[in-house]
């Protein structure tokens, strides 16, 4: 863990320092990093045989957070909008 924070530091840090150069094409080889490193993280998945064995019960809770999640926001956002939309009419301040 100690190890995955460490390189995540020590990235920010570097990236800090080059901030200001221009590096065409490096969102490109971003994207192919993370496909990999979803790939790899897929081939781990599927290996693991309590993982693949307890899928559908893991697929209905992941299901469940995600709709409650969703929801929750754009009841939220919907709310937010109306209060703000209800604000301008007035004129008022936010």
């Amino acid at each position: 863990m100690f190890t995955v924070i460490g390189l995540m530091l020590g990235g920010m840090c570097i990236g800090f320092l080059l901030r200001k150069k221009q590096y065409p094409g490096i969102h490109l080889l971003i994207t192919a990093l993370i496909w990999v490193l979803l790939f790899l993280l897929g081939i781990e998945v599927g290996s693991n045989r309590q993982i693949v064995e307890g899928l559908a019960t893991l697929g209905i809770e992941a299901f469940t957070i995600t709709f409650a999640t969703v929801v929750g926001s754009c009841i939220c956002a919907w709310i937010l909008w109306k209060w703000l939309y209800h604000n301008e009419k007035k004129g008022g301040e936010v």
